[in-house]
């Protein structure tokens, strides 16, 4: 079920309207889709970060807007590069009906049985693009690793998607892989070894050259 979030309409984009907006704690942003007239808006600060939290980034909204409900993915997010505030946002409104392009966080389940004996987990993807009707969209792609082993990865062919999406990515991208221990053991001898390369340079140059 969608989480509900509140929208006010804002009549321009001057810099001082724009200021006085974020001053009350609102965010200013647009609302835009296929079948619906491009609006203006604002949205409580609090409120949107409460539905960040609870629902994720990439999760079906509906956005109330003048008594109109609408099913909106949040598509882009501006922020402050110093302080990291939310500066502005993007709302897409869509059609249930029509499939949409989104990207969603992988989240990897369990400690997988290589780990414990010593591998190392390496992660590649963080996120999958899908194609999936908006009700359909999951919060997060759960892959449990529980059961790999060292040396064993985990591709884009492996996720289930029970039928209820496409994934955008070639099947043979490697979404997770446990590396062997010894790789990074041969890293650090190799490192312990190169201090012995200079001293023998030296013992060249003190050779007489005649």
């Amino acid at each position: 079920m969608a989480v509900v979030l509140e929208a006010k309409e804002r009549a321009d984009k001057k810099h001082s309207t724009l200021r006085h907006i974020r001053l009350q704690g609102n965010i200013p942003g647009v609302l835009y889709g296929k079948n619906v007239d491009s609006k203006m808006i604002f949205v409580n600060g609090s409120d949107l970060q409460k539905t960040i939290r609870e629902a994720g980034r990439h999760s079906l909204i509906t956005m109330k807007v003048n008594g109109e409900d609408y099913s909106v993915l949040l598509r882009d997010v501006q922020k402050d590069p110093l302080r990291g505030d939310i500066l502005h946002v993007d709302f897409q409104a869509v059609d249930m009906s029509t499939e949409v392009d989104i990207d969603v966080d992988v989240r990897l389940i369990g400690e997988a049985a290589g780990v414990k004996d010593g591998g190392v987990l390496q992660q590649n993807l963080h996120q999958l693009s899908i194609r999936v009707l908006p009700a359909n969209i999951p919060p997060s792609i759960d892959i449990d690793i529980s059961h790999l082993q060292v040396g064993d990865t985990v591709t884009v062919g492996d996720v289930k998607t029970d039928g209820k999406y496409e994934i955008n990515h070639e099947p043979s991208e490697v979404i997770a892989t446990i590396l062997p221990p010894q790789q990074e053991e041969e890293i650090h001898s190799g490192e312990q070894q190169e201090p012995g390369h200079p001293d023998a340079e030296e013992g060249r140059e003190t050779t007489p050259e005649s």
